[in-house]
């Protein structure tokens, strides 16, 4: 099987930086924003979070289906990335912008509607770039490898993400609102410009275009009857869904709990760092024993340090602080290479069941999957801290609000890893099992292949 070149790989990857930025600094900021800076109350804002994630309902699904049934010369996925690109920068910089507005009401009006659009945005340009990654390349190791190498730019965009946004802005706080405008409109434009490079620099194979055009029932049908995509859907689910409470919730750890909002760019930058350092160390375990396995021993260890974290206190040693980043990182690398590793492998044996490839559909209820438990869990978070007792920018929270904070930074994020592992204990397909598929596939799309040259052969003919 032809191995894809290392500019490929680098250039394929370097388009999730933009998602990475901008999911981490919504997952992050976007929480304290509306509460320090708009001025929108916990509980308030909370509502309209789970307004406007739960329009990922229709839409993830949606464009993942529109994805697999477009047929352009520029292939299936890649026309999104070029028309989509512009306005998911725009809507992204919109996200930031504190409206003239004075009510609670109008003012989480606003961010709701704001909210649904970006969510549009960002999954009619990220549900196809996903969904190019079984198509560049179908070998086992070769699909690790790509990941590590898109999961490279997302940790730095995710490192960027926590570093830089709080150099632009100062502080979260009301006067500094057009600062956070600033720091939206410089992101959105970062983030856009990657895909184009992902559009120019990447290509389709055309056997995938000549595939029958799925319809939108079977397509749903055949993913979840499809064993080896339920379980890596679900080990993403429990995986992604524990990053996104920690991201939402982190700041506040480090401002309340740990008090060092100081030193919030240097402990950010030991967790992102130490992750991509982890990166080679994940692929080479997938490859040495298998990609189920390798995300055992990353989640397990991940999740320990997890609850360790209750234990740090404003009064706890920076160098036991940042010990405790640096293990963290190594469970966060394998949290990004992992599971997104392990997803590529079904559309494979649903090509071999049913004859059509639904990568979008696929990749489409993954994050459907996800969005829909952060809808709930992540607006939760934030309720949970208003019925502690939280103070926006109080210096000193109460104790039942630094222990809410603990709980949603720690043992619960910690639990939610446990899931994940379980369902990879039981995960059903291995290397040689996806092997053994991909080889039955050669044969059958050679065939094909001949099938339609004698074809076309005979239709000149007769002309």
């Amino acid at each position: 099987m032809k191995k894809l070149p290392t500019w490929t790989k680098i250039i394929y990857g370097f388009g999730d930086i933009g998602f990475s930025m901008t999911s981490t600094i919504v997952a992050a900021y976007f929480p304290i924003f509306l509460t320090d800076v708009v001025g929108i109350a916990p509980a308030i804002a909370a509502i309209g979070l789970f307004i406007g994630k739960s329009w990922d309902y229709i839409n993830d699904p949606l464009v993942g289906y529109l994805s697999d049934r477009t047929r352009t010369r520029w292939g299936r996925r890649r026309p999104f990335l070029l028309f989509g690109a512009l306005p998911f920068g725009l809507i992204f910089a919109l996200l930031w912008w504190k409206p003239p507005l004075e009510t609670q009401i109008a003012l989480v009006v606003f961010y709701t509607i704001m909210f649904v659009l970006y969510d549009a945005a960002s999954t009619f340009v990220g549900m196809p770039y996903f969904s190019l990654t079984p198509e560049l390349t179908e070998d086992y190791d070769e699909r690790t490898e790509l990941t590590g190498y898109r999961m490279f730019f997302s940790i730095l965009g995710g490192l960027i993400s926590f570093v830089v946004p709080m150099m632009i802005i100062g502080q979260m706080s009301p006067e500094n609102a057009g600062n956070v405008f600033h720091m939206g409109l410089i992101f959105g434009i970062a983030s856009a410009v990657p895909l184009y490079f992902v559009f120019f620099g990447t290509r389709e194979k055309p056997y995938f275009a000549h595939l029958e055009q799925p319809k939108l029932f079977a397509s749903f049908k055949s993913a979840i009857k499809n064993r080896p995509f339920v379980f890596s859907a679900v080990i993403y689910l429990f995986t992604w869904t524990s990053m996104h409470i920690i991201e939402a919730n982190l700041l506040y750890y480090i401002k309340y709990v740990v008090q060092r909002e100081n030193l919030t760019e240097v402990i950010m930058a030991t967790i992102f760092i130490t992750a991509i350092i982890s990166l080679p160390l994940w692929d080479w375990l997938s490859k040495k024993f298998n990609k189920r396995l390798a995300y055992i021993y990353g989640i397990a260890f991940w999740a320990i340090v997890q609850i360790l974290l209750i234990t740090v206190n404003a009064s706890s040693s920076i160098v036991y602080l940042l010990a405790l980043c640096f293990l963290s990182g190594l469970g966060v690398g394998a949290a990004h290479v992992l599971p997104w590793a392990m997803i590529p492998d079904a559309i494979e044996v649903d090509e071999l069941e049913t004859g059509k490839r639904h990568e979008g559909m696929f990749y489409s209820l993954v994050t459907l999957m996800s969005k829909t438990t952060n809808s709930i869990a992540v607006p939760l978070a934030l309720a949970v801290l208003d019925f502690s007792g939280y103070i926006p920018n109080a210096a000193v929270q109460p104790q039942s609000t630094l222990t809410g904070i603990r709980l949603v930074v720690g043992p619960i994020p910690a639990i939610l890893l446990l899931g994940g592992i379980i369902f990879a204990i039981f995960y059903p397909l291995s290397r040689q099992e996806h092997h053994d598929v991909v080889s039955e596939l050669e044969i059958r799309r050679q065939k094909d292949n001949i099938d339609r040259s004698d074809h076309e052969s005979d239709y000149h003919q007769a002309s």
